[in-house]
């Protein structure tokens, strides 16, 4: 998948999303947003929570059709992850997989083949990777559709703990992820996603989505700038 690797901008109240290079998007581009009154800062607010999306074992096995070697993200979630424990954020992960005939698969398993590879009976499709498995008291939910929030119980038991800021990491930036990020604005939720916590199977996908959650959803911000804030609670 697509790496997702912090420019050396970053981000700023009056600036673009690190996201943003000559490479990938004119500046004027973010420019011409911010003057439209698109891409403000929704900032932390005072309880975060971190959500892990999609990092399956077959997510990161490139033998699976949705599959790739997502080192470096699982890297920098494990980074993520580390501290949060530590400060007592909580921590939740989605996984995807189908009953093994596919009918539980809906339209996304129509439009998606590849995805009814994932059946609930194989343990590749319904455990997180290794590198950053689930410890004792953090939930692991399944889900059909591309968002985190779609037919699961994740949005009662964010309300329950009182969260207000989700942390969106995991797979991939221009499907599941977005959705997320969506649902999450919708719901209330300050959005932030660490760009090295994201990735996806394109770049231009990945760097696209990125640009939209930016100036639409939630903050985009270098995994260094969730770091720092977490570190002070």
């Amino acid at each position: 998948m697509a790496k997702s690797k912090a420019d050396q901008r970053g981000q700023s109240s009056s600036g673009p999303p690190g996201i943003i290079t000559a490479e990938r998007w004119d500046l004027g581009t973010w420019q011409r947003y911010s003057e439209r009154g698109l891409g403000s800062s929704v900032g932390f607010g005072q309880r975060p929570a971190i959500l892990v999306v999609d990092m399956s074992k077959a997510f990161n096995d490139p033998s699976y059709k949705v599959g790739s070697d997502q080192t470096e993200t699982v890297t920098a979630i494990a980074r993520l992850l580390s501290l949060a424990r530590t400060i007592g954020i909580p921590v939740f992960f989605t996984t995807m997989a189908y009953l093994p005939d596919g009918s539980d698969a809906g339209m996304f398993g129509k439009k998606i083949p590849a995805l009814l590879q994932l059946r609930i009976n194989d343990p590749a499709a319904v455990e997180i990777d290794d590198r950053i498995a689930p410890i004792e008291g953090e939930f692991v939910i399944n889900k059909k559709c591309a968002s985190a929030f779609f037919g699961t119980n994740l949005l009662p038991l964010l309300i329950t703990k009182g969260v207000d800021t989700l942390i969106v990491t995991g797979c991939s930036t221009s499907g599941c992820i977005r959705a997320t990020a969506i649902d999450g604005a919708s719901h209330g939720f300050r959005v932030i996603v660490p760009q090295e916590c994201v990735s996806d199977r394109a770049e231009r996908p990945h760097y696209a989505n990125l640009f939209d959650i930016a100036a639409k959803y939630g903050d985009v911000v270098p995994l260094s700038e969730v770091v720092a804030h977490l570190q002070g609670f």
